[in-house]
């Protein structure tokens, strides 16, 4: 049996190991000798899945239920440190598993003789307890059997981060090294089945044609990458980084190259609004499990039961006779009288609940719209061309359209076994199943004239697709585009830092800031109004957590406030009204853009301009009253 030794001796060099060749070589050369030396067991499935970071496969819909207080409780217990001790090593290293390290490292060494088997065992156990110290005893009993390295994994695999620069996607790699198959087909079955460990069992068994699509689990999903203009977005899809726009934006876009004649170019790509909601895949229709539907974010977490309304809608797929599903697009807070999406702050609200009342079905009614087709009865349609998944796309939703409704309320003391309530279908309530309006685009003017409409409609910019695009799971390439302008920059002061994570660790990194409050010029009253870490170049926070080090007010542990002088530049997506902070507004999706150390605190932004930008959003949250905030 493989030792849990082998794995975080590994993974301890792989951390230090900056090339990535030499990465793969390595985990290759592992994962064919824990197979070799145990061929037909699960340990070189079990040691790949815990080297990618996965207690569990993908699949699997078992989590561990440890979070960071409960780790952190199970390491004091075992190691005798101080919470004190423990607080100052974390600060450290930014990391809960370097600081067991050094923790444990001061308890004793103890014999290596955990495997694989005890970690999949004690993991099991977890997942099914039913009391939060059934769970701790359990890492109790796990770091307990370890030795100081071993406890540093065991800890950063629980809490769902190595850190220690390896994918997935290497992972597969070096599968398909150590099984002599091709990687495209390791990934291909990790793809269809979710679940690596099964993927290595059949690389090595010469069955990884065998694997079968299934349900339920997320697929990547395909990102865009940004655009500052439509003339951007037009000669990104001509597919020449050399050629220049002309000044004549007539219905067709034409551009110069070199010396050569003007040439009209047409711009083969679908236009769509991109709205302001949370990006999900619906999974539903499946024959062998009637009625269930499962929705997954973007990060892949199931989020099914924040959204009872769409779950009921989407358990009548079946009586459409349209096979299994799976839908990519928006979940967003819809406006009923005005057809219309409701800001993300709107939406925000139901993000995460566990039990949705009939309060927040009425106040943030949702729906789902889709913008692709990525599986149809039994068949992945990933590889055809956008414009062949839109036209599939289209006739499923027309056949589903009077299927996929859902009352506003239900009838809350009627409630399945699980707590979910689906009503006997009588062709009632709400359309909960939309399809984006797209449409094709020829040239930057359509392009520009698009954004405008998208922002009268609220919606946050436009997305451009290659009409011929194949679907690519979890990639961002040039196939899609998003154009989102930002709406403003507003010069603020820093109040307070934050120590990052990671190669942050031990660095002022995290920046918390102000504008003037309206008693500023009596009593230098400064509103913060949000908190950003990107934009900067390492160099730059390296110097600013040096200045901020120097220049501390109060020293919170992880948080310092500083005195309030480096002015900063920073830009963002839009304004949401907030009880967060004492101003009223965050700022949301701010980035950094410079440090202005030319501009003087008295100089920067007021909470009056603040409101300004806040008021000329054209998708302010409405008021209870049904009111546009004004």
């Amino acid at each position: 049996m493989a030792l849990f030794r082998e794995l975080a001796e590994l993974a301890e060099a792989l951390a230090k190991e900056p090339g990535r060749l030499k990465k793969r070589a390595a985990i290759a050369e592992a994962v064919r000798r824990v197979h070799e030396a145990a061929p037909g067991t699960e340990d070189a499935g079990r040691f790949a899945l815990y080297l990618a970071g996965s207690p569990f496969a993908e699949a699997d819909p078992r989590k561990l239920n440890a979070g960071g207080a409960l780790l952190s409780k199970a390491l004091l217990s075992v190691s005798g440190a101080t919470s004190v001790e423990l607080t100052a090593a974390y600060k450290r290293h930014g990391d809960l598993g370097a600081a067991g390290y050094e923790l444990m490292d001061k308890a004793g060494e103890q014999p290596a003789s955990l495997t694989l088997d005890d970690v999949y065992e004690a993991f099991a156990e977890m997942a099914v307890a039913k009391t939060t110290a059934a769970r701790e005893a359990l890492v109790i009993g796990l770091l307990q059997s370890a030795t100081p390295l071993e406890a540093k994994y065991l800890l950063k695999l629980m809490s769902g981060d190595m850190r220690i620069g390896v994918k997935q996607s290497l992972v597969e790699e070096a599968i398909a090294v150590a099984a002599e198959v091709p990687v495209t087909e390791v990934r291909h079955a990790v793809m269809l089945e979710a679940d690596l460990a099964l993927a290595v069992h059949r690389a090595f068994a010469g069955a990884l044609k065998d694997a079968r699509m299934r349900l339920f689990h997320p697929l990547g999903f395909m990102l865009a990458n940004p655009v500052d203009s439509p003339e951007e977005a037009a000669e990104r899809f001509v597919g020449k980084s050399d050629i220049k726009a002309t000044a004549d934006p007539s219905t067709s876009l034409r551009f110069a190259q070199d010396d050569t004649s003007l040439d009209t170019v047409r711009i083969d790509a679908f236009l769509e609004d991109k709205y302001d909601g949370m990006r999900a895949q619906v999974h539903c229709g499946d024959s062998r499990h009637p009625g269930r539907v499962a929705i997954y974010s973007r990060n892949r977490e199931d989020v099914t039961e924040s959204y009872p309304d769409l779950e009921e809608a989407f358990s009548k797929v079946s009586e459409a006779g349209t096979g299994s599903l799976i839908f990519d697009g928006e979940i967003l807070g819809w406006d009923l009288n005005e057809g219309r999406a409701l800001p993300f702050a709107v939406l925000g609200q139901r993000i995460g609940r566990k039990r949705v009342s009939n309060a927040w079905r009425e106040q943030v009614p949702v729906i789902f719209m889709t913008f692709d087709l990525l599986y149809a009865d039994g068949e992945l349609l990933l590889d055809l061309p956008l414009k062949e998944r839109r036209n599939r796309l289209e006739a499923v939703v027309e056949k589903l359209v009077e299927h996929v409704r859902s009352p506003l309320t239900v009838d809350e003391r009627k409630r399945e076994p699980q707590g979910l309530m689906f009503p006997e279908p009588d062709g009632e309530g709400v359309e909960r199943l939309l399809l984006s309006p797209s449409r094709l685009v020829e040239s930057a003017e359509d392009i520009d004239r698009a954004y405008a409409e998208a922002r009268a409609r609220a919606n946050e910019g436009v997305m451009l697709k290659a009409a011929d695009s194949t679907y690519q799971p979890g990639r961002r390439g040039l196939a899609w585009l998003k154009l989102k302008r930002e709406l403003a920059t507003l010069d603020v002061v820093v109040t307070g830092a934050e120590f990052g994570h990671g190669k942050r660790a031990g660095i002022l990194s995290d920046y918390t800031f102000a504008v003037r409050g309206p008693h500023y010029e009596k009593t230098g009253e400064l509103l913060n109004v949000g908190k950003a870490y990107s934009g900067l170049t390492d160099t730059e926070i390296a110097e600013m957590s040096a200045w901020m080090m120097d220049h501390t007010l109060e020293d919170h542990g992880f948080f310092r406030t500083v005195e309030p002088l480096r002015v900063l530049e920073v830009a963002f997506n839009n304004i949401m009204r907030s009880d967060r902070h004492v101003s009223g507004f965050a700022l949301r999706f701010p980035r950094i853009v410079r440090i202005r150390d030319d501009k003087p605190v008295n100089e920067i932004d007021t909470v009056v301009r603040v409101e300004e930008v806040y008021q000329s959003q054209v998708d302010k949250p409405r008021l209870s009253n049904g009111e546009r905030d004004a």
